[in-house]
């Protein structure tokens, strides 16, 4: 369900109830042990806890009671109004303290729904500048019509989505298609709502209206995945499902057999389930302070808890498993040409384009160990492809097709076409070579993946993409995963993670606004880096260092943290469960079993803030970053 104002306004109560708490227990004990005051003075201060924070509390459990939620919490009302009645002020305030601190620690770094729509709102331009005969005029974007002509100036986002009627210069698609290059743009190419333009001004027809355009959708999708997200229960409220049942049991139980309704007091007393109030809080928070230091952004503490129970882990192919961006892979030279003047002429030439490839090829050169030539007549018309004389050399950079076309005799002394990106270079109007690119699988994204099933018992791995098949396919055999989806929509990738999370637990790790709803229907959602503020409100883990390692050591974050919370937990609930049945029989009175719970709630505490240690190693595959 999407955030509304009672919840926050809930969240807020349970702080301020702790503060308070915390500050009148400081007064009783100044006046206890400061000064010369009487006990009923000393107690003043507790007695304004137990009715300003405790009768909210308790009227609050009595409500989920009434709805048969018999989570831990319930049991520690039960136990606030035991020590009232046994004047058992103190142990009463420190229950309240508990029971509101514990609420406050789980409301730390959980997101809410609004805040992702509101990054999604504020990174889309409100106005656009639409040219009106000589002059460009600003209007606002639901003024638009289809037809209307946009200007979009160097470096701004595109408010719409349409077609380019006038400019050469690129977009950065990334974050809405998921293809990890910059996409040239000359007239007639379509543009989408939400690109970022390069540093060329792009006279653009709007072919669509704003509230029907592709960023407008994604925001209608998350709005959508937000509402749909079910609420997990917490770890707390699991182990309590059963313990506050039997706490009560043993204290009515006692009370029967007995006739002494003290004993039913001394039972709830012993029974407070601190460890589960504050053991587990502390273990998540010590767990999120640990992933910080290790550049792994925790928002939303439930991905502790749950990560470790995922069996099935979601990839985006952009950024993720690869580098997101183009290597120059393979260059593939006609006879009569040498492989190394072909790459120091085409990467001269290139240093004056703004191809998404151009980059690939001239780093390529330097690695080579190639300087760059002078270089003279350089054109790139639309249609035509990349024109230069490097020296006396005549360089052409074009595309497969565009060849063809103009000499489909050529078709014979070129490579067959294969996956991936490729361009042909013509020296002297003569075929010289093909070279062709890939977006480089990160190089031990093969042994992530084969280490995840034997160690992590992750049963399924699948890779869905916006980036076209061939890409997609090709980089799944490079990694070893076999379920591949490619060229899909937000909402097809949403479809795809809703229908997966149904079956099992899921992570999904993505970095562009594409994987924004996907990353919140996920049982956990990792964003990758910070490309985009919207991915990183939308996911419950942010990533700050792009990473398969970083992705390894949160898992063992996890599994860490559920392993020692559950040590604290179930521990401190036997230990508990020891004093109840001595208190049942009589042995141990109220004020001795407050006593007791103490020395639990400080043993289990100890063994949870065990998790803040850094362990010599967090990751258990070999990796070369």
């Amino acid at each position: 369900m999407p955030a509304s104002p009672a919840p926050a306004t809930w969240k807020s109560r349970e702080t301020l109830i702790a503060i308070f708490t915390v500050a009148m227990i400081s007064v009783h004990l100044v006046l206890r042990f400061g000064t010369a005051s009487s006990p009923q003075a000393a107690n003043i201060p507790l007695w304004a806890v137990l009715v300003f924070g405790g009768v909210p509390l308790v009227f609050d459990l009595l409500q989920k009671m009434l709805r048969r939620e018999f989570g831990s919490d319930l049991l520690a009302g039960i136990s606030i109004v035991a020590s009232a009645l046994l004047s058992e002020y103190l142990a009463g305030a420190l229950v309240v303290l508990m029971l509101s601190g514990g609420e406050a620690l789980e409301a730390y770094a959980v997101r809410s729904a609004s805040s992702v729509l509101r990054a999604l709102s504020k990174r889309m331009p409100s106005v656009a500048h639409r040219k009106q005969g000589a002059s460009v005029v600003d209007v606002p974007l639901q003024d638009l019509a289809i037809g209307d002509i946009v200007s979009v100036f160097p470096h701004e986002i595109c408010p719409i989505d349409g077609s380019v009627v006038e400019g050469h210069g690129v977009m950065d698609e990334s974050f809405l298609t998921g293809e990890p290059y910059m996409m040239s743009k000359t007239p007639g190419s379509a543009v989408l709502s939400g690109a970022i333009n390069g540093e060329t001004a792009l006279l653009i027809r709007a072919d669509k209206l704003a509230i029907d355009s592709r960023y407008a959708k994604i925001m209608e999708v998350m709005a959508a995945s937000e509402q749909n997200k079910p609420q997990m229960r917490r770890l707390a409220d699991k182990l309590g499902a059963w313990y506050t049942p039997l706490a009560v049991a043993i204290g009515i139980a006692a009370w029967a057999f007995s006739g002494d309704p003290v004993r039913f007091l001394a039972v709830m007393v012993v029974a407070t389930p601190c460890p589960l109030l504050i053991a587990i809080p502390v273990a998540i928070i010590g767990s999120i302070s640990l992933a910080a230091r290790r550049a792994i952004i925790v928002r939303d503490p439930s991905a502790l808890e749950t990560a470790d129970t995922c069996r099935t882990l979601i990839f985006d192919k952009t950024g993720t498993l690869t580098y997101g961006k183009p290597n120059l892979t393979a260059q593939v030279v006609a006879s009569g040409f040498v492989e190394a003047d072909v790459l120091q002429w085409v990467a001269s030439l290139e240093v004056y384009s703004k191809h998404p490839l151009s980059r690939a090829i001239v780093a390529a050169a330097k690695a080579a160990g190639l300087a760059m030539l002078n270089v003279d007549e350089v054109s790139e018309r639309p249609g035509e492809g990349l024109r230069g004389k490097v020296g006396t050399t005549s360089v052409r950079v074009t595309s497969r097709n565009k060849l063809l076309k103009q000499y489909p005799d050529l078709a014979a002394q070129m490579p067959d076409q294969q996956a991936g990106l490729e361009c042909v270079i013509l020296i002297d109007e003569q075929y010289a070579a093909t070279y062709r690119f890939r977006d480089t699988p990160r190089t031990d994204g093969a042994r992530f993946i084969g280490h995840l099933a034997p160690l992590h018992h992750i049963s399924r791995t699948m890779v869905v993409s916006g980036d076209r098949e061939s890409e997609v396919a090709y980089l799944a055999e490079q990694v070893g995963i076999q379920s591949v989806y490619s060229s899909q929509s937000p909402e097809q990738k949403l479809a795809i993670v809703e229908a997966e999370t149904a079956k099992a637990n899921s992570i999904y790790v993505g970095d562009g606004i594409n994987d924004a709803p996907a990353l919140m229907a996920a049982t956990v959602g990792i964003a990758f880096g910070q490309n985009s503020d919207v991915t990183t409100s939308a996911a419950d883990v942010v990533v700050m260092d792009s990473s398969l390692r970083k992705i390894d050591e949160f898992l063992h974050i996890s599994r860490r943290m559920r392993r020692i919370a559950m040590q604290s937990a179930i521990g401190g609930m036997a230990l508990s469960i020891i004093g109840m049945t001595i208190a049942a029989a009589g042995y141990l009175p109220p004020v001795a079993g407050a006593i007791s719970q103490e020395v639990i709630d400080i043993v289990a505490v100890l063994n949870a803030l065990r998790v803040a240690i850094v362990p010599k190693t967090m990751i258990d595959f070999e990796s070369s970053e």
